[in-house]
């Protein structure tokens, strides 16, 4: 049901399918210094996920990551009022139905400043994807940055992502075709890339639990 990885650090998945493939999603789950917790790209709650996360902490921030990965977030609202809702750039206006207290961007808001880096990947403007870094557990905390296949990935969806360019870990080609601006991208890259992570948390596919710079590198070669 929610698994840790790590100190203060936990992760739920649920299945998911996109173009008829089930591809699964995962919420991330980080417990702050104040014990308040921030779910990220949340799943679909029910009953036993609500309990064991009010078990962890209070839910306090809720993350939608990037243009896609907002679909239950008003699920956590809707259990939790106090929640307060965060979200990438344009999702404030794909989804006017939500009351975001802030848009993300480079620089973290004072809710999580000091606990948490991140970095809106510029050049593709389709996603807009903000990926996270937490420095005392090494992880990087992302969502459609890459894909991760493993033993457990269904075989059609394992051979459509090896026609897409993934065979273990990284981008699929829609990726190059989304840049819009390289340059941007590549400074975005950088930056990721001087954080000091080892794990990979993604949304789809297994947690990379070792060797993230390396395989994050290797998988965007093409753009650095």
């Amino acid at each position: 049901m929610l698994r840790e990885l790590a100190d203060d650090l936990f992760v739920t998945e649920r299945p998911l399918r996109f173009a008829g493939l089930e591809v699964g999603t995962r919420m991330t789950v980080i417990r702050l210094a104040g014990g308040e917790l921030l779910l990220h790209s949340p799943v679909r709650l029910d009953a036993a996920l609500r309990t064991r996360l009010e078990a962890l902490g209070a839910p306090r921030f809720a993350v939608a990551p990037n243009r896609f990965h907002h679909l239950f977030v008003g699920e956590v609202v809707s259990s939790w009022p106090e929640v307060e809702l965060y979200g990438a750039p344009g999702l404030e206006r794909k989804r006017p139905d939500l009351a975001f207290r802030e848009v993300l961007g480079d620089e973290p808001p004072k809710a999580w400043a000091g606990q948490l880096e991140q970095c809106l990947v510029a050049g593709f403007p389709l996603i807009n994807e903000v990926v996270f870094f937490h420095p005392p557990t090494r992880t990087l905390v992302a969502s459609d940055l890459a894909f991760q296949v493993g033993p457990e990935t269904p075989t059609a969806t394992r051979l459509f992502l090896r026609m897409a360019g993934v065979r273990q870990f990284g981008p699929t080609y829609l990726e190059r075709l989304l840049a819009r601006d390289r340059a941007a991208a590549r400074r975005s890259f950088e930056r990721i890339l001087d954080w000091d992570f080892d794990r990979i948390v993604v949304a789809h596919g297994p947690v990379l639990e070792s060797g993230g710079r390396e395989a994050l590198r290797a998988g965007y070669r093409w753009l650095l």
